[in-house]
């Protein structure tokens, strides 16, 4: 039902708010894990996350998805969330050179969607959303990178590829080098998990794959024509990365999020910030104009300064009065700004 192909099998699961249901559809291109969460007869778009290297959508976003905050969001939004090819759990190993990377998402029964990617999926939904601009109404980008490996960072990997494993090598794209030289317990729950993953092969690929990824080609001229909001954790392995494609993006529809003590993976350790600036993201987008501030918003209100832009589009404390008034929609977006969380 989600990708040019047919529903292979699918079962019905409790999950958060409402109910689940879990899918394998058949494409041209293998087996899709697919989980649906919500009514697919509402008339906005869907929300459609994509995991990174090393993760499944549960594991990805369900920290995420699951914080409180983030309820009325996922009450009024029919989600979807993909695992890549081979990346769920049970997965039968798939062959070698398989190209994960490449995946298409034509044949959408939602008319649009707004992506949520991170990592190795923020790199795939872009490319995606570059091919088909008409099927993609909004982007959040975690992590992203959309520059192929020089030749410095290629032989980096291969010198890495034969002192380190598999498993730290993902962990260092994940997280950053504080976060892995103090051992978090965030760090040591991804080690145990990806190194005692039964389907360690498959994940293997999708890293070499994604290493072997091609320049994006992203500039002023040949960009992104749906509103964007990049995130990354300050001191994340990829920040200058994301830096480098905020640099090459429309400043009118661009938004970027750095945010403090979020690691390399915001959407775990910070969900609560991330929520806050996804609802203001998809306010700007015309949806959910009425709805509440968080929480968060309200206590922060009044030490917050006008300068300052949640979204890069707003001044930030006009934005939150508007929110609290009973929510006129807030104007389009006319800069991009630079926020620490």
């Amino acid at each position: 039902f989600l990708v040019l192909g047919k529903v292979h099998s699918s079962r019905e699961l409790p999950g958060y708010v409402v109910l689940f249901q879990e899918h394998s559809v058949e494409t041209p291109h293998g087996i899709l894990h697919v989980t649906l969460h919500g009514s697919r007869t509402t008339r906005r778009p869907a929300i459609l996350t994509f995991h990174d290297v090393g993760l499944d959508s549960k594991s990805c976003f369900s920290t995420l998805f699951k914080f409180e905050e983030m309820q009325e969001i996922v009450k009024n939004f029919t989600l979807i969330h993909i695992d890549a090819p081979g990346q769920e759990e049970g997965a039968a190993p798939y062959p070698v050179g398989y190209d994960i990377v490449y995946i298409n998402f034509m044949g959408l029964i939602f008319r649009t969607v707004i992506g949520i990617g991170v990592g190795a999926g923020a790199y795939i939904l872009s490319k995606f959303t570059l091919a088909n601009p008409d099927a993609v109404e909004g982007l959040v980008l975690v992590n992203i990178d959309t520059n192929a490996r020089g030749w410095i960072d290629w032989a980096a990997q291969k010198l890495s590829s034969v002192t380190h494993s598999l498993t730290e090598q993902i962990l260092s794209h994940l997280f950053s080098q504080e976060e892995l030289s103090s051992n978090t317990d965030i760090v040591q729950s991804h080690r145990d998990r990806i190194s005692k993953a039964p389907n360690l092969i498959n994940i293997e690929q999708l890293w070499k794959t994604y290493n072997s990824r091609r320049d994006l080609n992203i500039d002023r001229s040949c960009t992104f024509k749906c509103p964007v909001m990049l995130v990354v954790g300050d001191q994340a392995p990829y920040e200058e990365a994301a830096v480098e494609c905020n640099s090459k993006l429309d400043p009118t529809t661009t938004s970027f999020l750095k945010m403090a003590d979020a690691g390399g993976l915001p959407q775990m350790t910070q969900p609560a910030k991330l929520t806050e600036a996804f609802k203001y993201f998809i306010q700007g987008m015309g949806y959910m104009a009425s709805s509440c501030m968080t929480r968060l918003s309200r206590s922060r209100t009044t030490s917050l300064s006008s300068s300052y832009s949640m979204d890069g589009s707003r001044s930030r404390s006009r934005t939150l009065s508007q929110g609290s008034q009973g929510g006129q929609m807030p104007p389009s977006p006319s800069q991009t700004m630079e926020v620490s969380c």
